[in-house]
């Protein structure tokens, strides 16, 4: 049974708990991740004859599992598994498993690399199988880890990571297709643990060449570790200062190696760029032409090496702070070159914070050296505005990132978003200030405030008119809520506030669009749901949703006033939160995989025992691709409406019990005496205090006579909880028994339309509801502002003054 994806990520993050509190996240992601790469060899390569990687005899992961609990631990790691494994593969320095400041020493450090390894002995983890034909199921888990590290890592220490929605842009709009050739080349002069080369890799159909270049060590046996996992063994990283010791060269190494395409996210104005590089006589020719970088801001540095190491047709895109858009002297000087060549194609402005080594916002440049002479202007794209918080960072989406992608290439001028500058307007009106808001004004159009509506009442016909594209899809609607007002340019609302809603919810053109929306995603359901039932053993799981999402998108083009981009993000969610789990495992086990249904476990809360114990009941009932709940609502909803109806019954008494319990708790209360601890009342309480007071000749029947009602709820409750208990272990009889009789048509109908697309349809209407929302609260806040004007607040005050000035004279107030 292969591991779902979610469940490996998870699996592997869980390493980290042996790790966290003695180091930082910059530090254990080492250990962490070569754990990880060693594992993957082993199982790939381990005995396969001319394989691209090396696995020597007595270094494999199994000789890794021989080393748990030995005293040795650590120094075995290091001399007997890593050593032999870089040496054979010319890897890089990697970490010191036997460092007694980051592990601990003695017996804490067996310990915990024993517990660690243990992790990754998992034989759900099998990775020579779990690898579906065109999906780097290995590779997304450590994109996934490499992202969770430089999350954890801080400010100054996530550098070595981009973000890989970013690295998608750029991948995307440099120039790689489906015609792009394995002889092409890729270079990243900073490449970090080369997260953006893969993703330009991810873009090609046969591959492409990879180069890289780090100036970290640590980080370029990283680098070189996800290569590997990416299945790109013959990539070159190479470990030196780029900027003062380049070292992809030609021939003669005299002058710098040119590539087709160069990708870099460099560290943002390095201040020591300059150390051992003489700019003034670069022998590579760099600076000349442009001019020198200012002493402290390597920015420019890195942007003209780029420049330097393209072909004469070749394409780059490089992630720079704002700042060298607009900053003056030498830099200025230094872009007007830059501008005056033609070779800036496009500049793509991104949200602040997005990046783990700074919170300052960022923008893409885009250069392109073919056709430069012939080029008339920038195109920009202002896309600052569009992304989601994710804890302390922002996070791009899927749709911003489909955005930005689909008017880069289709150089669509966007409102406040997007447009083609020319040469003139950079030059005579900014002279070479390329920053973005002179050229697009993205911000939110204000909202004016009428003064004579404030005065004298009534809404002003702007504040309609700018919901025109709710007019024109709702073209009566506007005349069933506003009527002319005596004045000229101003409108009345004709209908109650109240009723706003109702009467945009229920007007004729409302329910035609909503039919309109629902009919095209039916449409596009029926088109696919005979391919989703089709899907089969070995099938790509990325092109299968790239396909399914590009047609969804295509469907709602052509809609106004429903946000497209909306529609495909709700899909994307659903891919990312389950749809993906189900068809990995669909391609990997097929359709049995329905059939399938585990007890889930949770550990002992007895730190002594820590085996783990089943879950009870159906809540600890998990399928492997069908829901319990699912099943129960298609072939068992009359036993659990039962179930529900003696919940029900339950609460009610429940809800009496805690009247009571509320009323007649306190200190004088007649239920005060059988209270324990956090409000708790038990029946044996109960039974001995009512034995007493019958002993007792006391006058004690109001009391005796509220224990015992309580005690007949208790009773009550307690035969509702066995009732209910019975009729779960009947359902869950028949859910055991009824997952492995199913057909394979069944769980293709139930998975498919049942689960996927019912799922959908509901986020879609959401889209729906989200614009009657929009309209009606906007409506609302529009009367709401003009509905009382400023003659009658100023009447009211006054008449509210006199009356509070009355009352303060009775009570003997004079001033």
């Amino acid at each position: 049974m292969a591991i779902k994806k979610s469940e490996l990520y998870n699996s592997l993050w869980k390493s980290c708990d042996e790790l966290r509190g003695g180091m930082d996240a910059s530090q254990y992601k080492d250990y962490i991740l070569v754990l990880l790469f060693i594992k993957y060899i082993s199982d790939k390569y381990a005995g396969v004859r001319y394989a691209p990687i090396t696995v020597p005899k007595g270094a494999s992961f199994k000789d890794m599992v021989a080393l748990k609990g030995t005293p040795n631990i650590g120094e075995d790691i290091n001399t007997k598994i890593i050593a032999p494994i870089a040496e054979a593969n010319k890897l890089s320095e990697m970490p010191d498993f036997d460092n007694p400041d980051k592990l601990g020493s003695g017996k804490s450090k067996v310990e915990r690399l024993t517990k660690l390894i243990a992790i990754f002995e998992n034989p759900a983890l099998d990775f020579s199988k779990n690898r579906a034909e065109g999906d780097d199921i290995l590779g997304d888990a450590y994109e996934y880890l490499m992202c969770n590290f430089a999350t954890e890592s801080g400010k100054s220490k996530g550098q070595f990571y981009t973000p890989a929605e970013v690295s998608r842009i750029m991948s995307k709009i440099i120039g790689i297709n489906s015609k792009t050739k394995r002889s092409n080349t890729v270079y990243d002069p900073t490449c970090g643990s080369g997260s953006l080369l893969l993703k330009v890799a991810d873009e090609t159909e046969s591959g492409i060449s990879i180069y890289g270049q780090e100036n970290d060590s640590a980080t370029a046996g990283l680098a070189r570790m996800n290569m590997i996992l990416h299945n790109n063994p013959t990539t070159i990283i190479k470990r030196e200062n780029t900027l003062s010791d380049p070292l992809f060269l030609d021939a003669n190494d005299s002058k710098l190696k040119t590539f087709d395409f160069v990708v870099a996210n460099p560290p943002f104005s390095f201040k020591s760029w300059n150390n051992g590089v003489d700019a003034a006589n670069d022998i590579y020719g760099r600076f000349k032409d442009y001019g020198i970088p200012p002493t402290k801001n390597g920015d420019y540095a890195f942007l003209l090496h780029i420049l330097k190491s393209l072909k004469s047709k070749g394409k780059g895109a490089v992630i720079l702070p704002h700042g060298v858009l607009f900053r003056g002297n030498s830099e200025a000087e230094i872009r007007k070159n830059i501008i005056r060549r033609g070779y800036i194609k496009s500049i793509i402005g991104l949200p602040a914070n997005l990046f783990y080594g700074t919170g300052i916002p960022a923008c893409i440049i885009i250069l392109d050296k073919e056709n430069a002479a012939n080029r008339k202007g920038i195109f920009m794209i202002d896309a600052s505005k569009g992304y989601v918080k994710n804890g302390p960072k922002n996070r791009l989406q899927e749709q911003d990132i489909h955005k930005i992608v689909d008017v880069f290439k289709k150089q669509l001028e966007i409102d406040k978003y997007s447009r083609m500058v020319t040469y003139t307007e950079i030059e005579q009106k900014n002279e070479f200030n390329l920053n973005i808001p002179r050229y697009i004004d993205s911000q939110k159009a204000e909202d004016i405030q009428d003064i004579t509506a404030h005065l004298l009442g009534d809404i002003p016909n702007f504040n309609i008119d700018y919901l025109e594209l709710y007019w024109q899809i709702y073209p009566s609607l506007r005349k069933r809520l506003f009527t002319k007002s005596s004045r000229a340019n101003y409108c009345k609302l004709i209908i109650k506030h109240d009723d706003i809603k109702d009467i945009i919810l229920s007007h004729p053109e409302f329910i035609d669009y909503s039919k309109k929306i629902g009919n095209v995603f039916t449409r596009w359901k029926n088109k696919n749901i005979d391919k989703l039932k089709n899907i089969t053993i070995n099938d790509k799981p990325k092109k299968i949703i790239h396909e399914l999402s590009e047609k969804l998108l295509f469907a709602f083009s052509n809609l106004k006033l429903i946000n497209k981009y909306n529609i495909y993000q709700h899909l994307m969610n659903y891919w990312s939160e389950s749809m993906q789990d189900d068809i990995y495992t669909l391609v990997s086990d097929g359709w049995k995989a329905g059939k399938e249904v585990i007890r889930k476990t949770k550990k002992n809360k007895d730190k002594k025992n820590t085996k783990e114990k089943e879950v009870a009941g159906i809540e600890g009932l998990e399928g492997r691709l069908i829901p319990p709940k699912l099943l129960i609502k298609i072939y068992f909803s009359k036993e659990q409406s039962k179930i529900n109806e003696l919940n029900a019954k339950k609460e009610t008494i429940v809800s009496k019990m805690d009247e009571m319990r509320e009323e007649n708790g306190g200190d004088e209360g007649l239920l005060f005496e059988v209270i324990e601890d956090k409000n708790k009342i038990t029946k044996k309480n109960l039974q001995v205090q009512i034995k007493q007071l019958n002993k007792s000749n006391k006058d004690d029947k109001e009391e005796l006579d509220m224990l015992n009602a309580y005690l007949k709820l208790m009773n009550k409750e307690f035969d509702f909880n066995t009732l209910i208990k019975e009729l779960l272990k009947e359902l869950e009889g028949k859910i055991l028994k009824k997952y492995p009789s199913l057909t394979e048509i069944e769980i293709k109908t139930i998975v498919v339309e049942r689960k996927w697309m019912d799922n959908l349809e509901k986020t879609i209407k959401t889209e729906v509801n989200h614009i009657n929302q929009k309209l009606t609260g906007r409506i609302k806040e529009l009367t709401e502002r003009y509905s009382t004007p400023l003659p009658v607040l100023v009447h009211e005050t006054k008449t509210l003054s006199k009356k509070v000035d009355k009352h303060l004279a009775k009570m003997g107030f004079k001033w």
